[in-house]
């Protein structure tokens, strides 16, 4: 009865503590939109009589300044490979950093814009994470009317492009209002290869039969199930473990300009967490491989904690953002034009093969990173982990803060 009572008093309290730490982010939240808000009225003759009294003068006006700005859908690929992710962090280099210099030299934002992205209602479409690339990343901005697209790419790094602009409706997010998201991931088909066989990268091809095998593991995760052993800090109680995957499919080996022969995997969810997909194919791998079995699949998405491997990034590209239901509600309005970005495919199938898979199958042949991992495989146990407790539900709330954070 101690104990219950006990166990009563600690879930009651984290409940309160959990309360409290929402309530100070509400302020937070508030008192930014209190400043966004807030108007500065300035005297503008007595600061201009001060600041020629110091022999300063205020700079004329700049109509740029004025430009109206329209909600926007924008569409971006990028190579992930030399930077550290998506979003924007202080004295990190991210595809977010440089296309806010880019918009802040062409004025397509203001410097308010650039300091605090939530005034021109910057969102993007999922976060990825460190050296995972994009083929067709979709952010949403209010951006004026008139934009020079080739201007603009001529000032952002070969590795990053602008395609296209489509005018979007005024409350249009492109986070909330994608309802799928598909990613790629691609590597060297001696991934497979059966852990007790000597294979070189360059001389091993698939089988048919192998093939089959993989393509029937990744099966294994369609559907909704609960993914909290594919990330990190979630519970398997949480609701926000439990993702829906609507495919997970294998394409036919082709061989690279190096001589090396790879496949393409192809997962496509309504949402992902961190490290859910690198974890998926990492599992996957050890499957065919033979260092475990398809039971330790079953058992991850139990209430079990096991110990699984996580596949390395360089092969992860974020491959289509899906708004079936934006285009079917407001693609045929005769004001706005469906996002499927057909007009563009052409270029960014031109850059995806040129900076992206060139980098993957390159990095691959010169470092052999899937090979070096997959010698760590026999280090996992594949079993419960017990080197930390499960992370406790906070106040019976999911969090989604992860949520499309891998990639």
């Amino acid at each position: 009865m101690s104990e219950a009572l006990d166990k009563l008093e600690l879930d009651n309290a984290a409940k309160k503590a959990a309360k409290a730490v929402e309530d100070e982010a509400v302020k937070d939240t508030n008192r930014i939109k209190r400043n966004l808000k807030r108007k500065k009225w300035v005297d503008w003759k007595t600061q201009d009589d001060e600041e020629a009294a110091n022999g300063t003068k205020r700079a004329p006006f700049d109509p740029a300044d004025r430009i109206k700005r329209k909600k926007s859908a924008i569409l971006l690929s990028y190579c992930g490979a030399n930077y550290y992710g998506m979003q924007r962090n202080p004295g990190m280099q991210t595809i977010e950093e440089e296309l806010f210099k880019a918009m802040l030299k062409h004025k397509w934002i203001t410097e308010d814009s650039y300091d605090q992205a939530q005034i021109a209602c910057f969102q993007r479409a999922a976060r990825t994470d460190k050296g995972v690339s994009a083929a067709r990343q979709i952010c949403s901005v209010k951006l004026p009317e008139e934009l020079d697209l080739e201007a603009f790419n001529a000032d952002l790094p070969e590795q990053i492009r602008l395609f296209g602009v489509e005018r979007v409706t005024k409350g249009f997010n492109a986070k909330d209002q994608c309802n799928a998201r598909t990613y790629t991931y691609t590597l060297p088909t001696v991934a497979f290869a059966p852990c007790e066989a000597e294979s070189e990268q360059e001389t091993f091809r698939i089988g048919t039969e192998l093939l089959e095998k993989v393509k029937e593991t990744l099966k294994l995760y369609e559907g909704t199930k609960n993914f909290h052993n594919f990330t990190s800090k979630k519970n398997f109680l949480d609701p926000s473990a439990k993702r829906f995957i609507m495919s997970f499919t294998s394409s036919e080996p082709f061989q690279s300009p190096h001589g090396v022969e790879f496949v393409t995997l192809k997962v496509k969810g309504q949402s992902f967490m961190l490290h859910q997909i690198r974890k998926m194919v990492g599992l996957a791998i050890a499957i065919v491989r033979g260092n475990t079995t398809a039971i330790t699949l079953e058992r991850a998405l139990t209430e079990e904690r096991l110990d699984l491997p996580m596949a390395p990034g360089l092969g992860l590209v974020l491959d289509t953002v899906h708004y079936e239901r934006y285009n079917e509600r407001y693609g045929k309005d005769g004001i706005h034009n469906p996002l499927t970005w057909e007009a563009q495919e052409t270029q960014v199938q031109d850059f995806v093969e040129r900076q992206i898979f060139s980098q993957i199958y390159k990095t691959e042949a010169e470092q052999r990173n899937m090979l070096d991992w997959i010698g760590t495989l026999h280090y996992h146990s594949y079993d419960t982990r017990k080197d930390e407790p499960p992370p406790a539900p906070v106040g019976g709330k999911s969090s989604k803060a992860d949520d499309d954070n891998d990639e």
